[in-house]
C-alpha cells in the first residue's frame, strides 16, 4: 500500500519522476547507495522525529548526522527518534522505505541544507525496494518542505 501512495503521489505531482523499483534490498544507506551507483552521501534518508506530540520527517543526506545542539536551537527541544512501530503507523512507510511522499496525513517536512550538496538525490519512495531520483529543491517544493541546518 505505501509504495503505490507514493507512485500516485507522483502521478498526480510530477509525472515526470518514475519510481525504480529494484530486487535488491535499499534499506539502508550503504544498500541505497550500491544499488543505484551513487556515492552514501548522495541517498536522501528521512528520519521520523517526535517533536513533543507532533511527528516530523527531517530528510539528509545519508552521510549526515543529527546535531542534537543545531536540532534544539531549531525547534526549542532534543530530537527523539520513532521508535520501529510507531514509523509505519505514522508514516505508512516501513523503516528503509520512508520518504515524504505520499503520507497518509499531512505531516510537516523539513529538508536538512546538507542535501544541497547534491544536484540529485536519491530517497526511497515508500518501499525497502523502491526509490526516486530527484533534485533537493524540487523534492522539497513537491512535499512543502521548510529548509533547515541540524546536521553535522
Amino acid at each position: 500500500m505505501s509504495l503505490d501512495s507514493v507512485k500516485q503521489f507522483f502521478r498526480d505531482n510530477a509525472p515526470d519522476i518514475d519510481v525504480i523499483e529494484l530486487s535488491v534490498s535499499t534499506a539502508t544507506v550503504d544498500l541505497a547507495a550500491a544499488a543505484h551507483g551513487v556515492e552514501p552521501g548522495q541517498i536522501a534518508k528521512t528520519l521520523a522525529i517526535k517533536i513533543g506530540e507532533e511527528t516530523i520527517l527531517l530528510v539528509a543526506k545519508g552521510t549526515a548526522r543529527l546535531d542534537n545542539k543545531k536540532f534544539k536551537a531549531q525547534f526549542a527541544t532534543k530530537p527523539r527518534m520513532l521508535g520501529l512501530d510507531e514509523v509505519e503507523t505514522e508514516t505508512s512507510h516501513p523503516v528503509g522505505g520512508v520518504c515524504p511522499f505520499g503520507l497518509p496525513r499531512p505531516i510537516r517536512v523539513f529538508c536538512d541544507v546538507s542535501l544541497r550538496d547534491y544536484p540529485e538525490v536519491v530517497p526511497a519512495a515508500g518501499d525497502i525496494h523502491a526509490a526516486v531520483r530527484i533534485a533537493p529543491e524540487r523534492m522539497a517544493d513537491l512535499v512543502g518542505a521548510e529548509w533547515v541546518d541540524v546536521c553535522q
